[in-house]
């Protein structure tokens, strides 16, 4: 039986067919035009008189729904500029949080694994991102990089920077809901910079990098990837293990990201073998039940290892399961393409 969330998204891709599928396409179609209209008249008027701080403001954001690397890229971008000397907060309104549980529950999984990760940073959690910045100038911060902030029109912003998943950049073109785009594509002029995400090797961008100049030739296209930096144990996190022992190895995985392809992808690149994949929504909040259930059926189908992600670690390790052998895969952003032009710009914003 599919949940709400998976039935739109078959809608929308156009898995359901005949004539209630193409009905319900047409009236999402009609909604997504109002939707349109909404989005363009409440930029134009918060975009005339943003709010500035005394701070460097770095935007990473997406003009697509799901999983475009952005979490991984403002980690990237917060270990740079700390190892520059700059004072680094990162705003987030931790989507899907509870903030009446503590721990990664009340946090939000990607400001808590942002937190884990980079001990030296602030990582300030608030829906309303000028609050938060005030809160993070109040800690002596010089840089505020707002994580998913293309939308946050309301905020002055030194640096825009766009992620798009290089495998699918903007689905059917379509606006929220008849699609997934947040935002029309002529949004795309406020960009300083395009990270295309998910690029493989010898993948032609061609078409995508002409589109991009279509709409915006004045911003720099950087090319990336998701590499593994190795493995952990779920109740060792401090010691990264090479996934060389994994190869050629039949093995489970789980996840509840934006991605999923990604992850798996990321696992096959590695020589390892996906028998079964545990797939949950985005942001999807774990119970004991649904962990105890992937060990029994791994085991089941004799698969010796599980496997899962940084983001969906922070949350299983709070549930107390003890003894699961689940491994952890860590990931970096590696840029392959206009990594110095890049860098440049980054510094630049300090330049007087």
């Amino acid at each position: 039986m599919f949940s709400t969330k998976e039935y739109l998204y078959n809608l929308v891709t156009g898995k359901i067919k005949g004539f209630l599928g193409v009905f319900l396409r047409g009236c999402l179609f009609v909604f997504s035009l109002f939707y349109g209209v909404i989005v363009v008249i409440l930029a134009s008027l918060y975009r005339i008189k943003p709010t500035r701080f005394n701070a460097k403001v770095i935007s990473v954001g997406n003009i697509t729904l799901g999983g475009t690397g952005k979490t991984t890229l403002v980690e990237y971008l917060s270990v740079k500029l700390s190892l520059a000397g700059k004072k680094i907060a990162v705003l987030s309104r931790g989507y899907k949080r509870d903030s009446r549980r503590p721990g990664a529950q009340g946090l939000g999984d990607e400001p808590a694994m942002l937190q884990k990760n980079l001990p030296l940073v602030q990582v300030v959690v608030d829906q309303n991102r000028i609050k938060a910045a005030q809160t993070a100038i109040d800690y002596a911060c010089d840089t505020l990089i707002l994580d998913d902030g293309l939308q946050q029109w309301k905020i002055f912003k030194d640096l825009e920077i766009v992620t798009i998943d290089a495998q699918n950049p903007f689905g059917n073109y379509r606006m929220l809901p008849a699609g997934f785009l947040r935002e029309p594509l002529f949004a795309l002029k406020r960009a300083d910079i395009f990270v295309l995400t998910q690029v493989y090797s010898g993948q032609n961008l061609g078409d995508l990098t002409a589109k991009l100049k279509r709409i915006n030739s004045r911003a720099l296209i950087i090319e990336s990837r998701h590499e593994p930096k190795g493995v952990s144990r779920l109740d060792q996190a401090d010691e990264l293990l090479d996934p060389e022992f994994l190869r050629g190895k039949p093995v489970a995985i789980f996840s509840g990201i934006g991605n999923p392809e990604g992850f798996q992808n990321c696992i096959c690149g590695l020589g390892i073998k996906v028998a079964k994949y545990f797939r949950f929504p985005d942001h999807h909040d774990y119970t004991q039940a649904d962990i105890l259930r992937i060990i029994k059926e791994a085991k089941e189908n004799n698969l010796e290892e599980i496997i899962t992600t940084q983001k969906d670690a922070v949350k299983i390790r709070e549930l107390g399961v003890k003894g699961t052998g689940i491994l952890v895969l860590e990931i970096k952003l590696s840029i392959t393409k206009n990594e110095a032009e890049f860098n440049r710009r980054l510094l630049k914003l300090y330049s007087f």
